[in-house]
């Protein structure tokens, strides 16, 4: 219970991040993807600062045990490129390059109750099912 304010306004930050960046504009993201055409650049600056905010805040926690709010850390132990790996990556690439969207922003941009951003959704709750309850 204690976690779930700073978690709230976590994922309220980040969707604002989201939306004030323009990561919940299909045409921008499209526009990114599309290097040998009317590439927009802007997006690759949005990355940038995600990645530098990732990569140092991973050096601090990666020889942590609890997080800062004394929550378990749990890193990825798999090193391993499969083809459950590759797979997914693909499918990631692909809806993202089609249709502009990645899961956080696609959550973040539902509140412009778009019909196609909410296919989307559907679609992807539904691929997250399809993988929970399948055996792949």
């Amino acid at each position: 219970m204690k976690h779930r304010l700073p978690a709230l306004l976590s994922g309220i930050l980040f969707g604002f991040g989201l939306a004030f960046s323009g990561m919940t504009d299909t045409h921008k993201v499209i526009g990114f993807l599309d290097v040998f055409g009317a590439w927009d650049y802007d997006l690759a600056f949005v990355m940038g600062g995600a990645l530098l905010v990732s990569v140092v805040a991973f050096q601090l926690m990666k020889h942590r045990q609890v997080s800062l709010l004394d929550c378990p850390l749990e890193m990825p132990s798999n090193k391993q490129i499969d083809w459950r790996l590759i797979g997914g990556s693909a499918l990631f690439g692909i809806g993202w390059g089609l249709f502009g969207y990645c899961p956080g922003p696609a959550l973040t941009a539902l509140i412009y109750l778009d019909p196609l951003t909410m296919l989307f959704v559907l679609s992807m709750i539904l691929g997250i099912l399809v993988h929970r309850y399948s055996k792949i």
